[in-house]
């Protein structure tokens, strides 16, 4: 604030040019990055981007049961949800600190 109790524009709009610039460095490393999810006590992987792009999926030949293609298919679903996960708790960590004074979300962003 100015003297007299007047807020100084200047300083508000350079906090707040300071604030999205620090906000698309963290969108942009969190699109950058990769996550894995297991399932099975790791017997599946996966590994995603934090945009949701499958990278890879690995599975270990013990699982590989052509009697239970049921329970096969339930542990990559959730070795992929398990890195969905990961990678909204990587987004949240990321821009948390940020998005307090945001007013509730971040556009653009689902889970935020």
């Amino acid at each position: 604030m100015q003297p007299g109790g007047q807020f100084d524009m200047q300083q508000l709009l350079a906090q707040a040019q300071q604030m999205q610039q620090a906000v698309m460095e963290a969108q942009a490393e969190i699109a950058a990055s990769e996550v894995e999810g297991q399932a099975g006590g790791g017997l599946v992987k996966a590994t995603i981007k934090a945009t949701g792009e499958v990278v890879s999926l690995t599975i270990d030949p013990k699982v590989v049961d052509p009697e239970d293609v049921e329970g096969l298919q339930d542990l990559v679903i959730g070795a992929i949800n398990d890195a969905m996960s990961n990678a909204q708790n990587l987004a949240a960590e990321k821009l948390g600190p940020l998005s307090g004074g945001m007013g509730g979300g971040i556009p653009g962003l689902p889970g935020f």
